[in-house]
């Protein structure tokens, strides 16, 4: 008997290494490889978020330049740190074995010794050009993510990024804290934001890396519990964000409705994708594909949070005020 299974078929469903994201492509220097420099521009993203919930925005350009560029370095601080502290581990993972520590191609004693002038440096830049509250957020970020989730979490528990999280959530603190001078409430909505989408953009990409994660022992929840009690934990975490990221209407000091029109499609998005890999777990393809759109959606939040400071965005507030008070018969405020 021929089996009616074509050959298209049988490649259509692709393999974990061919799916993977793979960083084969583009060979970065080995400094900057362990600078890990892809992680950055979402964390500066996220600082400008904290930034723009601000009564201080928008900062002066010198003040502006000295956060992000602090930022920058005590997140290559960060990145550096982490590899070194996972060398051994990296070397042991096919996906992490050609990286510049586990290849030889920097010695541990001067990833060290960037990783300190990078932190000497961000320092330097944030208590010069913005003030110590800013400086002491980001170094604590920093030691969030090298002692709290890399050394202690990492390697002990399944919740290891829903408590480690808070590294990555830290930016808009430092946002605030560099617009004001101090951190308010709508800072640390964002905060909680960050805090509750990390889950599920980080899991996504667990399920991806469980072979490797499984291989070398590390605790990650779709090695310790499966990939479809992690899709149903990452349906619920999305549920979370979406409800979540809606609270950006009152958080922001002025445009927080246009915020509220054009976040509709980002969370309807959100919502397809996690909806999705609950119904197929173990689908590789949506599960890279709610990964990299996690990554667009952070984005995308911290986008509008800074133009619906515009003027305009405050004008479209107003007259939407305006015109739903007249519908309703309400007195008008503005």
């Amino acid at each position: 008997m021929v089996s009616s299974t074509s050959p298209q078929t049988l490649s259509s469903s692709p393999s974990r290494d061919q799916v993977v994201p793979s960083r084969k492509k583009v060979k970065l220097p080995p400094w900057l490889e362990v600078a890990k420099p892809r992680l950055i521009p979402l964390l500066l993203a996220t600082t400008l978020g904290g930034m723009a919930l601000s009564e201080g925005w928008p900062l002066p350009s010198p003040r502006l330049a000295c956060t992000l560029g602090g930022g920058a370095l005590a997140a290559a601080a960060a990145g550096a740190l982490n590899c070194l502290w996972e060398q051994d581990l990296d070397g042991r993972m096919q996906r992490t074995s050609s990286r510049a520590l586990p290849s030889g191609r920097l010695s541990p004693s001067s990833v060290f010794a960037g990783a300190i002038s990078c932190t000497l440096g961000a320092a330097a830049l944030l208590v010069s050009g913005v003030n110590c509250l800013a400086a002491g957020l980001s170094l604590l970020g920093l030691c969030s993510y090298v002692l709290l989730y890399t050394a202690f979490l990492k390697p002990r528990t399944s919740q290891n990024i829903v408590i480690g999280g808070v590294a990555g959530a830290i930016p808009p603190l430092v946002g605030a804290a560099a617009a004001t001078g101090h951190i308010g409430l709508s800072s640390w909505w964002l905060f909680a934001l960050v805090m509750v989408w990390t889950p599920a953009h980080f899991w996504a990409l667990a399920i991806l890396l469980k072979d490797d994660y499984q291989s070398v022992g590390i605790p990650m929840l779709p090695v310790v519990k499966g990939s479809v009690f992690t899709a149903k934990a990452i349906y619920q975490y999305g549920w979370a964000t979406i409800l979540l990221s809606w609270l950006g209407v009152v958080a922001l000091p002025e445009g927080g409705l246009l915020y509220g029109v054009l976040l509709v499609p980002f969370n309807v998005r959100l919502f397809q994708m996690v909806r999705r890999l609950a119904i197929d777990p173990e689908d590789l393809i949506r599960a890279k594909g709610l990964f990299r759109w996690s990554i667009l959606y952070m984005f995308g939040i911290c986008f509008l949070l800074v133009i619906s400071r515009l003027s305009l965005a405050d004008q479209f507030h107003n007259q939407a005020i305006y015109l739903l008070s007249n519908l309703t018969n309400l007195p008008t405020i503005i």
